[in-house]
């Protein structure tokens, strides 16, 4: 049951999808018009740059080197928003929680940034993601086809005050400790579905508490919630299942190993998942649905491998950490790579639920709420 949030005079009205994403869209063209009041001798010489070598490109002559690497920008050329492409797939998460095929993951709006050693960015991001930023981006997640957002507790708050002044759907798919207050207040939260964290349950396994984890699992399943098991290294996966603890569905980061700092040789807050093909071993001989996060290293990765890595290495679902300009490039991307398989995948693929059918029957238990 989703919880009920007190009445607040200053909160927003209720407004539906297509409302908020008439006033989003609008606020990032204004964001684009600002860029034509540019001022400085520097910008307006690098614009002319960037028109002279495009047109040097259209005269099929070479373009002037362009130094994206440095630290000073060197271009202006906004990109718009893309036009989305196809909205994510559906699958289920359990044996009855229809949940989108990527999941919006919620260390961006919580301020977990993983900067490695830069201290500022966790602020940085926190004060960008204001509760109207966080409802923004969870409506433009869901005209995405987003159906999901990996959170905790702490945002369940958050969230319930999305349901109340939203017409939007997204569900809550919740972390938690060992902590029983904590593991109480995530099932009540509001949430679809909870799992000891990934820290929590490599830590438990350190510590040879294999019984605590199994009664966490057994007491999300008691509420009558989808119970999974969180892990950053494949050992406690491994520990765990040998223990008899098999969850409903698994989460277990995922990512390529090629990015630069992932080979330094002091260990920083850079490296997720350090053994990926134990990982990929693992998951083939499980049944149950695998949720591949960390999948782009904290920002380390490009979409366009870190989606094709886990997509192939037999991930079912990815969450995905995004901020809302990067949503619909994301999901065109994440579309356009499960269209088009590489071969690579040889864990069993978990069957889609179709769109259409799932959404009339939303429409249909919805309309039959509103009448009773």
């Amino acid at each position: 049951m989703q919880p009920k949030s007190p009445e607040n005079s200053r909160s927003p009205q209720h407004v539906t999808r297509r409302d908020a994403l008439k006033t989003t869209v609008a606020a990032a063209l204004a964001s684009t018009a600002s860029v034509a009041g540019l001022r400085s001798y520097e910008e307006r010489n690098l614009v002319a740059q960037e028109a002279q070598n495009a047109q040097n490109t259209q005269n099929g002559q070479a373009a002037q080197v362009d130094g994206r690497s440095g630290a000073t920008r060197t271009s202006f050329n906004v990109k718009p928003r893309a036009k989305l492409n196809a909205k994510v797939p559906l699958a289920k998460l359990g044996k009855d929680l229809v949940v989108s095929r990527v999941i919006l993951g919620g260390n961006l709006i919580g301020g977990y940034a993983h900067a490695r050693d830069l201290i500022y960015v966790s602020d940085l991001i926190k004060a960008y993601h204001t509760e109207q930023k966080c409802v923004e981006t969870f409506m433009l997640a869901e005209e995405c086809g987003i159906n999901a957002f990996l959170g905790d507790w702490n945002q369940g708050q958050m969230m319930s005050n999305y349901w109340k002044w939203t017409d939007g759907k997204m569900k809550l798919i919740s972390q938690c400790t060992d902590d029983p207050d904590v593991v109480k207040r995530t099932i009540d939260c509001g949430s679809a579905a909870v799992y000891p964290q990934g820290e929590t349950c490599d830590r438990l396994v350190r510590e040879g508490k294999l019984d605590r984890l199994a009664q966490i699992v057994e007491t999300i399943r008691d509420a009558g919630l989808p119970a999974g098991l969180g892990a950053h290294r494949v050992e406690t996966l491994q520990a765990a299942l040998d223990f008899g603890i098999v969850p409903d569905f698994w989460m277990k980061t995922y990512h390529p190993l090629t990015y630069w700092s992932a080979q330094h040789p002091q260990e920083h807050d850079n490296v997720y998942c350090r053994r990926p093909d134990d990982t990929k071993a693992f998951m083939e001989a499980r049944p149950e649905p695998w949720v591949a996060f960390k999948t782009l290293a904290a920002g380390a990765v490009s979409p366009q491998q870190g989606f094709r890595f886990a997509l192939d290495g037999g991930a079912d679902f990815l969450c995905v950490g995004m901020y809302d300009f990067q949503i619909v490039d994301d999901i065109n991307i994440y579309t356009d790579i499960a269209a088009n398989p590489s071969g690579a995948r040889t864990r069993r693929a978990l069957p889609d639920v179709d769109r259409a059918e799932y959404e009339r029957k939303l429409e249909e238990a919805a309309e039959a709420e509103a009448d009773a």
